[in-house]
């Protein structure tokens, strides 16, 4: 089907952008021409420390949040044709265990994803395997939703997982402590599940500005005087809810401390190897009555969902866009992705 331009990685802190041959499909899967891609925290980690498999004789693209057109079906493939407007899901389970039975294949033992195990969204063409066409990974997009807006669909399933892990109900005070995309994303949500106040905690001034600039209702909050503001904000009370949208000890610890009696806790963001046994005071837990609980990824019903909720207007994902760069500019756009300046960067293709 003649090349196509790729960005592989092929080891810790070495990615290039290199001419490949386009996928080949067989009659059960579905080949994507990628429109935008969104670099996340986890090709971040991946590119930072290396990741198992991956090497300069068995080099993998990256990307796992992406959209765009169908460009060839399989013979035995239903439901989709060329020239779809579409946006796929990531995580492929092995379809027999009992967590994929009950449709959580991000939870399934086996489970792999496009753009971490296997080929993903920065490259021109992705080939999407059968396993993930059989179980529906693929979603048509509504005209009016663009393919930056879809791309940012992956994340916002993340903290949809999330606020049904660890729910928010009316009126609650909600701490989340991270303010990237992340970040940004489940504090609007959660403003929408119906929390009162909604704090957004982070070190960068610009992060905090812009989180305050997509979302004014957002309370922000330096990191550097998150307790005492906290403490005064809610009368030494704490937060009903607290999230760890970030992969750092401190604000689990952190999170434990700030949590009113009977408070709920979300671990969303996970931690390096290097610092995953946190000194946590479980007395708090025990004592104020804490439920603390963890989420991780998503399915496909929390995919279809959130598109939903951008095709709803629930949210504006257009204005999470801070920065757009071409495929031969990987470089610099991960440099902006880990800068901590932004909000979202994508790889946009024409």
């Amino acid at each position: 089907m003649g090349t196509m331009k790729a960005a592989k990685m092929f080891g810790a802190n070495d990615i290039q952008v290199v001419r490949v041959q386009i996928p080949d499909i067989d009659e059960h899967e579905v080949l994507i021409k990628v429109k935008s891609a969104g670099i996340c925290g986890t090709d971040l980690r991946m590119l930072r420390n290396g990741y198992n498999g991956i090497g300069p004789d068995a080099p993998r693209t990256l990307g796992h949040e992406f959209s765009g057109v169908v460009e060839a079906v399989g013979g035995l493939v239903a439901g989709y044709r060329p020239g779809d407007r579409v946006a796929v899901a990531p995580n492929v389970g092995c379809g027999l265990c009992g967590d994929c039975v009950k449709g959580d294949a991000h939870l399934c033992s086996r489970y792999e994803a496009i753009g971490v195990h296997m080929d993903g969204g920065f490259a021109e063409y992705v080939r999407v395997p059968a396993a993930a066409v059989r179980s529906g990974n693929i979603s048509h997009l509504p005209d009016h939703v663009g393919f930056e807006e879809a791309s940012l669909i992956e994340p916002l399933s993340c903290v949809y997982n999330g606020i049904l892990q660890c729910p928010i109900r009316l009126g609650d005070d909600v701490l989340i402590i991270g303010a990237g995309t992340i970040g940004v994303m489940y504090a609007q949500l959660a403003k929408r599940a119906g929390a009162g106040r909604v704090f957004v905690a982070n070190r960068s001034p610009e992060r905090l500005r812009l989180c305050g600039e997509i979302d004014p209702e957002l309370i922000t909050v330096e990191a550097e005087h998150l307790k005492e503001t906290i403490t005064a904000k809610t009368g030494g009370r704490g937060v009903d809810v607290c999230v760890t949208a970030n992969p750092s000890p401190e604000s689990q610890i952190a999170a434990v401390e700030l949590t009113a009696m009977n408070g709920r806790i979300n671990f969303f963001g996970g931690l390096p190897k290097t610092g995953e046994n946190v000194a946590v005071n479980t007395n708090l837990i025990h004592y104020k009555q804490l439920q603390v609980t963890g989420s991780t990824k998503a399915n496909n019903f929390h995919f279809r969902k959130t598109l939903q909720f951008i095709a709803g207007g629930l949210i504006d994902a257009k204005r999470l866009v801070s920065n757009r760069y071409g495929l031969d500019e990987i470089d610099r756009a991960l440099g902006s992705a880990g800068s901590g300046q932004g909000i979202k960067t994508l790889i946009t293709y024409e």
